[in-house]
């Protein structure tokens, strides 16, 4: 079996060897990690100060202070006690929020590529250290000062340094004075590798580097913005505290009118100014995110920007890339086709030394000789490694080359001995743009070529090709048939030639030699769809989000193993990259009615991806792509999701993306969309609970002052209701679990506002009900002998059970509360049993009980105020129940 995991001989310069595992732990425990200073999370007590800079609570402050003044010392230290009660509450969320954010981040831990004991192996790459020999490729951020021993076409992106925007040139000897030439020879940390590849000696890590030196003199103040959805609530609370306002000043100009005291009047303003405004509430809604990207992180999605939480769960449609993201990217070589059509199968046994080559009815010799010689060229023009060690096949690198370089031992060819054989001069790297890599060997007196790469780009390369053993003029047709043929069965398909040049320097060798090559062959790989996909898309097609396919495969291929994922098309919904280029040339609209109807997007280039992109947002979606390439980068910053990929993903495309899912899996980004739904109905639920009761508040005292009554609630019950009792409830709400259904209808549309008419109407509905109930049971008391303080005891105790019925009616938006399975979320049944309790409690405790107004009451008191409370679900139910059919009738319609 392979382990793509595990350490694998690797070539290096004579010079450079790197180090011993001894070595490396020796140097790491004198010169320490190779980490930056991060900062430290703020401490609990500043956290705690914090909770006191907001107006409400420095109206809350005054009010105590004059209640001192007034000789009413109790309900000034009554608001004292609540507010570091409501302090000591929003310090744990808030601490605990950014404990956990931090060990997030701390789940995305960079690694590097290093030789250690001759071997190359992945590492993080806060253990490496000076003498280290780093391996580099295009896409990967370089982990530490390095000293370059061997480069090829290398270009590094220095902007995050030096602010120069255009990727650098760099290399061992380099033209012009000796400064540019110690420049070009040095990689510094924090910096890209754009294109080419490289090796180079750690001579800096941590502090010791240059960027660790700016770190550490300007240190690294988080710049961290609140999430849109926070921002815009943070405005609809001072929207709804200049309304609250006006409100007391009415109430406050009527009780001034009536002849109540000037303090009463204006504690109730203040109790009504805390009790309508959930200062709360971004609070509230920041745990709401901070829970969801910790259940994201468990089903391996790593959130690296907050606001993606809101975002993803939006996502109307999803560009996703095919290898390794929809199928298993474990490639293996299962069929060769010679260029005169003969058909060569190789099995696909895990045993490397076992290996059968059949080809019916022909010379098994030469079907054998031909077959080497184009695995021969396999191996040479291959950037993996592949060995036996410990009796184990070990294998790293590309899954292409590995599954290459399978083939090539199961011929009976060995790595060593053909490299052996023909000794590396010069090597082109594959990049996007090209479409294949090529190898320059050392001959007797010539320079052999071996090219890999794109079928239909080395067809048109090659001059001849090999014909049962002889070398004739090519016959392109024959072939791109033959590659078609192969592709429509799903196979991804390889090209393989080689050629002669003159014996030039190895360094002026470049892609002017690829000329009059011979074509070898074609190679078919299978690489099956993740058996968890189809369930995957037949959840996004439930939720409405559509998907498309986005690959740098032939056409044929794509749709093939699109087909086994469960994607559904038709064969003109399938373009290819040189439709883009097209439609792109004839201007946006045209891209835009191609993109509106494709499905499969297929020889892409990752400039066409982010015109894609680009296109899809301007038809109104909501994009969510993936990528794991340095030129995927583009496209995730400008899709309102990006989508890096974990395993196989470069720096690059992690940094610039939103998400970073770590096993590769399209079905983990269909679970990020779950969460991210479930996330944003928490967030709605708390929205309704804190609005409704705080409205329901203010509509009691409307109601009361007109109609004679005295106050229905003191201002010390006011705080006590809203920071005390309901502040429990909001928390639970907030990190409530998923409902389980969040995919089971279309995504919300991004122009829709938290109050919808949905939530409009339910927090009309409840307002009326508990400010309107209230209302009468007061009025009924007043007017049946109660006294003033008896009828507000029990009233308070109605809005205490009120909150207990909104909690558990929030729970689900859609289903009935009598078939929500209560226990399923045990927090939220505690924070009601916890709110009830508190105030339970509180009637008995002989200071609390005076300073709030508070006395036991009787069994019928209890009955009667439980009665009144449950008419708000008999209200919420017949909502939910109309709501039901409403839906039910429009998706038959």
């Amino acid at each position: 079996m392979m382990n793509l995991t595990a350490q694998t001989p690797a070539p290096t310069t004579p010079a450079v060897i790197g180090l011993t595992s001894i070595e490396a732990e020796e140097r790491l425990a004198k010169l320490g990690p190779n980490t930056l200073p991060e900062p430290e999370p703020p401490s609990p007590v500043r956290v705690f100060l914090i909770q006191f800079r907001n107006p409400i609570i420095y109206i809350l402050l005054l009010a105590s202070a004059l209640s001192f003044a007034t000789s009413r010392i109790e309900d000034g230290l009554f608001i004292l006690v609540v507010l570091l009660i409501n302090a000591s509450i929003g310090t744990y969320q808030e601490y605990s929020a950014d404990r956990a954010a931090i060990a997030l981040r701390r789940l995305e831990q960079p690694s590097a590529r290093v030789i250690r004991d001759g071997m190359a192996c992945r590492i993080e790459a806060k253990r490496l250290v000076a003498g280290d020999l780093v391996l580099l490729e295009s896409g990967d951020r370089i982990p530490a000062d390095l000293t370059l021993v061997d480069a090829s076409d290398l270009r590094c992106d220095e902007s995050l340094l030096t602010g120069e925007s255009k990727p650098v040139p760099k290399g061992r000897i380099v033209e012009g004075s000796s400064d540019e030439t110690a420049s070009s020879m040095l990689l510094l940390a924090g910096s890209l590798v754009t294109r080419g590849r490289a090796q180079g000696v750690v001579t800096a890590t941590g502090t010791a580097t240059m960027l660790g030196g700016i770190a550490v003199e300007l240190g690294r103040a988080s710049s961290s913005q609140p999430p849109p959805l926070v921002a815009r609530l943070a405005k609809f609370t001072n929207a709804l505290a200049a309304f609250v306002g006006l409100a007391a000043l009415v109430l406050v100009v009527a009780g001034f009118m009536r002849g109540l005291p000037l303090h009463d009047l204006v504690m109730m303003s203040v109790g009504l100014a805390v009790s309508a405004v959930p200062e709360g509430l971004p609070i509230a809604i920041s745990v709401a995110l901070a829970v969801s990207m910790r259940r994201m992180a468990a089903r391996n999605v790593i959130v690296r920007s907050m606001p993606a939480v809101e975002a993803l769960g939006s996502t109307t449609i999803i560009a996703t890339d095919k290898t390794g993201t929809l199928t298993s990217n474990v490639q293996t070589v299962t069929e060769i086709r010679l260029p005169d059509g003969t058909d060569i199968a190789l099995d696909a046994h895990s045993d490397l030394d076992k290996c059968e080559i059949r080809a019916s009815g022909l010379d098994s010799d030469l079907v054998r000789e031909r077959a080497r010689r184009l695995l021969r060229a396999a191996l040479l023009a291959n950037e993996g490694t592949l060995a036996r060690r410990d009796d184990l096949w070990v294998a790293a690198g590309d899954t292409v080359d590995v599954a290459l370089l399978a083939a090539g031992r199961k011929a009976g060819l060995g790595q060593e001995e053909v490299n052996d054989r023909y000794p590396l001069a010069a090597r082109i790297a594959y990049e996007p743009e090209h479409k294949y890599a090529a190898s320059f060997h050392h001959g007797r007196d010539r320079i052999h070529v071996f090219v890999k790469g794109a079928s239909e780009v080395l067809i048109e390369m090659s001059d001849r090709m090999d014909s049962a053993g002889k070398v004739v003029e090519i016959d392109r047709a024959s072939l791109l048939a033959q590659k078609e043929e192969m592709a429509a069965r799903g196979l991804r398909v390889l090209a393989f030639a080689e050629g002669e040049v003159g014996a030039p320097l190895a360094e002026s060798l470049g892609h002017g030699h690829l000329v009059d090559l011979v074509f070898l062959g074609l190679a078919g790989l299978q690489d099956p769809v993740r058996p968890e996909v189809p369930n995957a898309m037949k959840d996004c097609h439930t939720a409405g989000v559509e998907v498309v396919m986005v690959t740098g495969d032939d056409p044929r291929t794509a749709a093939a193993i699109a087909r086994d994922a469960g994607l559904s098309f038709h064969d003109s919904q399938v373009v290819s990259g040189h439709n883009i280029d097209e439609a792109a040339r004839a201007g946006d609209q045209r891209l835009d009615e191609i993109t509106r109807e494709a499905r499969i997007y297929a020889r892409v280039q990752p400039a066409q991806k982010s015109a894609i992109v680009a296109s899809l947002i301007r038809n109104g979606h909501i994009v969510a792509v993936t990528g794991d390439g340095v030129n995927d980068g583009p496209a995730l910053k400008k899709a309102h999701v990006g989508v890096a990929m974990g395993l196989r993903g470069t720096e690059v495309a992690k940094e610039s993306a939103d998400l970073v899912v770590t096993d590769d899996n399209f079905a983990s980004i269909v679970a990020g969309i779950s969460e991210g739904r479930a996330a944003y109905r928490n967030i709605r639920k708390v929205v309704l609970m804190s609005v409704a009761t705080g409205a329901a508040e203010v509509l009691l005292f409307m109601l009361a002052l007109p109609f004679g009554l005295p106050m229905p609630l003191l201002p010390v019950q006011l705080l006590w209701l809203n920071l005390v009792t309901n502040g429990i409830q909001d928390v639970a709400l907030a990190g409530g679990k998923p409902e389980g259904d969040e995919l089971a209808g279309p995504p919300r549309s991004p122009l829709e506002p938290i109050l919808d008419r949905t939530m409009i109407r339910r927090v009309v509905q409840s307002t009326v009900v508990i400010g309107g109930a209230a209302f009468l049971a007061f009025q009924f008391m007043i007017a049946h002998g109660y006294g003033v303080p008896e009828a507000r005891n029990i009233t308070l105790l109605i809005f205490v059970m009120f909150e207990n019925v909104q909690t558990l009616a929030c729970s689900s938006e859609r289903r009935s509360i009598l078939s929500v399975d209560i226990l399923r979320n045990r927090f939220l049944l505690l924070s009601v049993l916890a709110a009830q309790t508190i105030h339970i409690s509180a009637m008995y405790v002989p200071w609390l009980s005076g300073t709030l107004g508070l006395s036991p009451i009787t069994p019928l008191e209890w009955g009667l105020s439980m009665l009144i409370a449950s008419s708000l679900v008999l209200v919420t139910e017949v909502d939910k129940f109309v709501s039901r059919r409403r839906r039910d009738h429009s998706s038959h319609a």
